[in-house]
């Protein structure tokens, strides 16, 4: 096929055409630290980010693949809608990128304001996946036939516990600093993470969330998890959580996401 476009092509009021000039001056500006946490390897956690406030996920000493799961910290039925943002945006996402929500809110839950990893050539996958979900225990037991609790899915589900979520508000994932893409048989794939220590994603919340993060066992993913290779137990690294106030100057011309504004057409009175 030649001229091939996006399907998906808003109106030019859209929400989808991002306001660069006020994320660059977000990304940019002075801010207010409010927390600081390492996850260490092969463990999940989840905590509160208000709108308007700036969280970063760092890979402090190498490559490390992480899982991102996003919740409306208002109603949790609302969460990141993975297959929607391949469709609005793209499969592997970086700065100026949205991360959309479910049905019925439809709304940028964050924009992604700073993104330091390299690329990798294209013929060789790209980087921060939507195309996979987790690693979960049950494709595991699946594939390889053992039975294996920290992968993921199992952390994010111990990490939410706490805030009264369970395993079924478990989601299909942002993999960050993960690279993918699909061979030419159209099957799934991914290859080591080029991220080097120090490099991060960035996000600036749009609404008020409840973000969780897993620091995944398969490490930077340059060994296989599951085949007659697969591991459980590869190097992984540890994964570094900011999150920031910034400065109320350069949130001027910006208010949190409000879902869209659709009215349902009433039901037929019989």
């Amino acid at each position: 096929m030649t001229d091939v476009q996006a399907s998906y092509r808003p109106k030019d009021d859209s929400t989808l055409h991002v306001d660069k000039e006020l994320y660059r001056r977000i990304a940019e500006s002075s801010r207010q630290q409010l927390a600081e946490f390492d996850l260490p390897p092969r463990t999940g956690r989840a905590w509160h980010v208000d709108a308007g406030q700036i969280f970063r996920i760092t890979t402090i000493e190498g490559p490390q693949v992480a899982d991102l799961n996003l919740w409306s910290a208002d109603n949790p039925r609302e969460h990141l809608w993975s297959s929607r943002t391949r469709q609005l945006q793209a499969a592997h996402v970086t700065t100026f990128d949205r991360l959309w929500s479910t049905l019925p809110a439809l709304r940028p839950m964050v924009t992604i304001i700073e993104d330091t990893v390299p690329r990798p050539p294209v013929d060789t996958g790209r980087v921060h996946d939507l195309l996979g979900t987790r690693c979960d225990p049950y494709v595991t037991k699946l594939l390889a036939g053992k039975d294996y609790d920290r992968h993921c899915h199992s952390n994010l589900t111990r990490a939410i516990a706490e805030f009264g979520l369970t395993e079924a508000d478990v989601h299909d994932p942002l993999n960050m600093f993960q690279v993918t893409g699909l061979t030419p048989q159209d099957t799934y794939y991914f290859t080591t993470s080029p991220a080097r220590a120090g490099d991060y994603l960035e996000f600036f919340a749009e609404i008020d969330l409840l973000v969780g993060v897993s620091n995944c066992p398969g490490g930077d993913l340059s060994q296989p998890m599951w085949g007659p290779d697969g591991q459980s137990e590869v190097p992984c690294r540890p994964l570094r959580i900011n999150v920031w106030d910034p400065a109320p100057e350069s949130l001027a011309g910006w208010s949190a996401a409000v879902p869209v504004a659709y009215s349902a057409p009433e039901a037929p009175v019989e």
